[in-house]
């Protein structure tokens, strides 16, 4: 049973909006608008589909999909049925495919054409699957061993519920690889997951009374728009698109499968967008060289709040953005897939705090070695734990489980690997995770700390900081860089820089320039590859 007298659900949420709006859109893709009861009966025609003779409760369905209406309406779907719906990075190449669909237990594929491909070489490889559905976007035609979507979006006949129903407790499982080794699965209550985001987007769902009442309270017409530049399959793009959702918003998904930045602009005029989800400094570049490019070409003023993921953005690109979106707040959100809402930094036009700094969430804490607080402005690196609504732990990894998820002082919690300075003003100080953590002749170095201080260089785009193996010290620190157009920086200045700021120790030994730093689609940092161009490139320094 959920924690509260009525078990809630997302679809129960979706299901009653679509009651409530039917005719307000949805969702919104190039020339495709779907309506709410567009979106709701294209979910329930899936779900018939996805409950043939062999269904059960612990089937699984893949979403191996871009942006698009598809993906919300597959997670609806879902929900509607009970069972968790498997985000899948469409980047993986067939070993990273087969071993997230079998340690997933997916059954079930919904694919775009375009991966039909990679699908097709690996299918035979995965014993428990046996239903692919083919979402047609212009490229491979449907196979024969797969179902055309929108004929099974067609298929359905009204509300559909499973055999063994659904409810609060229902499993929301989100796969993340974190910054090294393979994707592992972050199980939460479906519940759980909804107060999570009724609290963290300050929604003002009663959770604690009746589902449909609540909601027909707080949704009472169509909601705010937002984008999702993100891609969805990671828990960022996912959420900023289902926050707005639960307001009986819409969702607006761009058709060019990189960001394609007028594409983007064009979309916040037509809709009227409120809200945008962007990876980082690759995004906020694209974004400000477009609008500089074309001044006065878009309005933009109904952007209130501009959420960032995946990377840093420095405060240069955030003053920059406020400049042409002076109306809107930047938001970045510090959360894991092991704890949300843990820390947030606001920046407006006028008021942009540092790179790396944010105001604790309600139920983060700063432990130091010893297990004891960290004293505001004391200096002493700490562990964050977080507390509150947790997830159930790794699916299928109960090691993994038992040390991300201790009992801290009676209490079960969230230690995802995060070190942070508590500064005099009760402001936490991120410096990166243990994962992360360089030891270089003794001395702990924390790789966002230093990359934020290279980020905050006027010529510098991006950055990565890894840790390279070393024969006097162990590991030394590198740095991969990346300069804005028609800018010049030697390693030297780049190690200068770092030294003004820093203690010598923390300066990268190796200085790497690259036209684009190594990162995936949704602006997370790729440190494997970061490691390999610093130790294929090595270019020491003085």
């Amino acid at each position: 049973m959920g924690t509260s007298e009525f078990d809630w659900n997302p679809a129960t949420v979706w299901e009653t909006v679509a009651e409530e709006i039917p005719g307000a859109p949805a969702q919104v893709h190039g020339d495709r608008t779907f309506s709410w009861a567009e979106f709701d009966g294209r979910a329930n025609g899936l779900a018939a589909a996805l409950l043939d003779a062999d269904a059960s409760n612990d089937d699984r369905v893949a979403l191996y999909l871009r942006n698009s209406p598809e993906y919300m309406e597959v997670q609806h779907a879902a929900f509607k049925i009970g069972i968790p719906a498997v985000n899948t990075n469409y980047r993986y190449r067939d070993e990273e495919l087969r071993y997230l669909f079998d340690d997933a237990d997916v059954t079930s594929v919904v694919f775009h054409g375009s991966f039909t491909e990679r699908l097709e070489s690996i299918r035979r490889a995965s014993p428990r699957l046996r239903r692919f559905f083919h979402v047609d976007d212009g490229t491979d035609p449907c196979p024969e061993w797969a179902v055309p979507y929108e004929e099974a979006a067609a298929s359905g006949e009204g509300a559909v519920r499973s055999p063994w129903g659904r409810g609060g407790d229902d499993l929301f499982l989100l796969y993340t690889g974190g910054t090294t080794g393979l994707p592992k699965g972050v199980m939460w209550r479906v519940e759980d997951m909804l107060r999570q985001i009724n609290d963290v987007a300050e929604l003002s769902f009663d959770l604690d009374g009746d589902a449909h009442s609540s909601i027909r309270a707080a949704v009472n017409g169509p909601g705010p728009a937002h984008v999702s530049c993100s891609p969805m399959m990671h828990g960022s793009g996912w959420f900023g698109a289902a926050i707005a959702m639960h307001q009986g918003g819409s969702v607006g998904s761009l058709v060019q499968p990189n960001l394609d930045a007028g594409e983007l602009l064009d979309l916040i005029d037509r809709l009227g967008v409120a809200s945008l989800t962007i990876a980082g400094e690759v995004f906020a570049h694209k974004i400000l060289a477009t609008l500089d490019e074309r001044p006065g070409r878009w309005d933009s003023t109904s952007v209130r709040h501009v959420l960032t993921s995946g990377g840093m953005l420095s405060e240069a690109s955030k003053r920059a953005l406020l400049e042409h979106w002076p109306h809107a707040s930047i938001l970045d959100g510090f959360s894991s897939s092991e704890g949300f809402g843990m820390g947030w930094s606001v920046a407006t036009r006028g008021n942009v705090p540092p790179t790396g700094r944010f105001t604790p969430g309600a139920n983060l804490r700063v432990l130091d070695p010893a297990g004891r607080p960290v004293a505001p402005g004391s200096g002493v690196v700490g562990k964050l734990v977080v507390t509150n609504r947790l997830p159930l732990g790794y699916y299928k990894d109960p090691g993994k489980t038992e040390r991300t998820f201790p009992v801290v002082d009676g209490v079960r919690s969230a230690i995802p690997g995060d070190h942070a300075l508590v500064l005099e003003d009760g402001a936490i100080q991120l410096m990166g995770r243990d994962s992360l953590c360089i030891n270089s002749g003794g001395e702990k170095i924390f790789t966002e700390e230093v990359e934020g201080v290279i980020l905050d260089h006027d010529a510098v785009a991006d950055v990565l900081v890894a840790g390279i193996p070393d024969p006097k010290w162990g590991q030394v620190v590198a740095a991969i860089v990346s300069l804005e157009p028609g800018r010049s920086l030697g390693a030297d200045d780049v190690v200068s820089h770092v030294k003004a700021r820093l203690a010598d120790y923390k300066a990268p030994k190796v200085v790497v320039f690259v036209d684009v730093v190594p990162r995936g689609p949704n602006g997370k940092a790729d440190y494997g590859t970061a490691r390999d161009l610093a130790e294929a490139h090595r270019r020491p320094a003085s």
